[in-house]
């Protein structure tokens, strides 16, 4: 699968031989890489992660990268970041950041910086797709002219889209993931009302992330009664990320509160993706990213996930011919943000 990507400076020569650090901004750490663009594509000479939470602002782990990997300062530093981009600022959703691109470029001393929403930066990082690095999950007959959505679970919920011009492809960012969720029987209706009753409004992202795992759960087990057997309490009392040691036991089939946690989680992600292609008319695919899908890709790769998907009042006849992948490659939004930072601008 190719997606033809609209980047105007492919067109401009001046834009190879130029040094980008890209950098993708998540809740939990962010990733670094120095590049090069030679030929139209993007070379990765070093790259290092931070915990991001270990961080006061982003401009201290520029700092750190540059110090620590005894850098020069880049032409472009571009920029990659969980949260609304509006007029080159962001509210870090997940953070307590404020990041200025006019402020960052006066701190860092950097002429030019760019920024855009980390799902964006995905969409662009599809400028790099070979073989490997996506996973097939239904093969569908895709319209080559088509939309393209993105859905992306992780620490938060990430969704994107790729407008189809006419000649190329143009990634755009939503905010979809905190759009309202939406039960759909009486059993979700109690989940909404146990969540209601915790956050207040119940986003998508609520239930469709890391975090919204745990909900899922912990319903499950507080409202619904399911046991929670000893040897799990303490492994959450130990090692914490209740949201991993979930998704584990249930692959491991190791727990039916789990597994059935799980299955919902499956279910409610189909659910959200088949909103998200319908809005977006996204009949050239669907593409499954964030640091959660490729860890769960045996429970994505079942039936009951397409079958979910196509379940609609009036269009299963377009839902089932939406191809559906699984991105493998967890350095595509650092690579979009990349590519974007060299060849996004003519």
């Amino acid at each position: 699968m190719r997606f033809p990507l609209h980047l105007p400076g492919w067109k401009n020569a001046d834009n190879d031989g130029l040094s980008v650090i890209a950098t993708d901004i998540g809740g939990t750490k962010t990733n670094l890489g120095w590049f090069v663009s030679e030929n139209h594509k993007m070379v990765l000479k070093e790259e290092a992660t931070y915990p991001s939470r270990d961080y006061s602002s982003f401009s201290d782990i520029i700092k750190d990268f540059i110090k620590n990997y005894k850098l020069e300062l880049p032409d472009v530093l571009s920029i990659g970041v969980a949260g609304p981009v509006v007029d080159g600022k962001c509210i870090t959703t997940n953070l307590p950041w404020s990041l200025d691109v006019s402020l960052l470029k006066n701190e860092l001393r950097i002429n030019r910086v760019e920024m855009i929403n980390d799902l964006e930066a995905t969409a662009y990082g599809l400028a790099e797709v070979n073989d490997g690095y996506l996973a097939t999950i239904h093969k569908g007959n895709p319209n080559i002219d088509g939309n393209v959505a993105i859905l992306a679970p992780g620490t938060g919920l990430g969704e994107a889209g790729l407008f189809w011009d006419g000649k190329a492809l143009r990634p755009f960012a939503t905010e979809g993931g905190h759009s309202e969720f939406s039960p759909r029987n009486k059993t979700e209706v109690e989940f909404y009302e146990y969540l209601n009753s915790i956050y207040g409004i119940v986003s998508w992202e609520t239930v469709i992330s890391g975090p919204g795992i745990f909900n899922i759960y912990r319903f499950l087990r507080d409202v619904k009664k399911h046991p929670e057997p000893a040897w799990l309490t303490q492994k959450f009392e130990e090692e914490g990320d209740p949201s991993a040691i979930i998704s584990h036991t249930a692959m491991r089939e190791l727990d039916p509160t789990c597994s059935l946690a799980m299955e919902m989680f499956v279910d409610f992600m189909a659910r959200e993706a088949t909103n998200l292609v319908l809005k977006l008319k996204a009949t050239g695919g669907l593409l499954l990213g964030g640091g959660i899908p490729p860890k769960i890709f045996n429970l994505l790769n079942k039936d009951k996930f397409h079958q979910n998907f196509i379940v609609s009042d009036k269009m299963e006849h377009i839902l089932k011919d939406i191809p559906i992948y699984l991105i493998l490659n967890s350095k595509t939004a650092l690579m979009g943000a990349a590519y974007y930072g060299a060849y996004g601008r003519a």
